[in-house]
């Protein structure tokens, strides 16, 4: 009985150190939701700015590009590396922007949860499909 057990609890633990992680599925409602937060300084319309660029099909996205908006230097650099806006670079913005572009203008401290990230993320992509 413990060896079946044992070998049970092996199998478990090995399936565990291979699977790869997952990243938290966002909810697109609750990203709309939380997106309130950033439609104060940012529109989701073409060419439509604010204090902030507009967002409008962000995804896939070099930062610092949108036309007729005047960012930092460290927003226009950033965006000179290559990176684009994808999941990746979204949530390390989303997360504290300053830890990301150390000289921007955006005074948003970030979302601190992994989920609430995921959800505006999510909601952001189904925009730019």
């Amino acid at each position: 009985m413990l060896r079946m057990f044992s070998a049970g609890l092996s199998a478990t633990l090995l399936a565990l150190a291979f699977a790869t992680p997952v990243a938290a599925a966002g909810d697109q409602a609750n990203g709309q939701k939380l997106f309130k937060k950033c439609s104060a300084c940012h529109s989701l319309e073409e060419g439509k700015k604010k204090v902030g660029p507009s967002l409008y099909k962000i995804f896939g996205a070099t930062p610092g590009q949108v036309a007729k908006f005047r960012y930092s230097k460290g927003m226009t650099s950033y965006g000179a590396t290559g990176v684009v806006w994808d999941e990746e670079t979204l949530d390390a913005w989303l997360t504290k922007p300053k830890d990301l572009v150390k000289k921007t203008k955006m005074a948003f401290p970030g979302f601190k949860k992994e989920q609430d990230r995921a959800d505006v993320i999510a909601y952001l992509k189904s925009l730019s499909e």
